[in-house]
């Protein structure tokens, strides 16, 4: 893949626009997500999609119905919670 190099500006509040021809290229759209990471003096940003939360508790829900576990969402919380405290008195 060949890379594409373009010049853009920083503005005063520290916005920086992407060139057309890359958002068009990558299908960057507004409100897209972009993890930013700095090393030295080299800047990347990589776009990225964050999971439907609705969906992945919908999926979780689907499969202890499954196996009539009939959780409740209080009760899932509170697994998870029992969990990260758990993690935690390990570290």
């Amino acid at each position: 893949m060949a890379q594409e190099t373009e010049i853009t500006t920083m503005s005063e509040k520290g916005q920086v626009v992407i060139p057309q021809t890359i958002r068009k290229k990558l299908k960057i759209k507004p409100k897209t997500k972009l993890l930013v990471s700095a090393k030295d003096d080299v800047i990347i940003m990589k776009a990225f999609e964050l999971p439907d939360i609705e969906s992945e508790w919908a999926k979780v829900f689907a499969s202890a119905d499954k196996k009539n576990l009939q959780l409740s969402e209080k009760q899932v919380y509170d697994e998870i919670q029992a969990h990260r405290a758990e993690k935690k008195r390990k570290a």
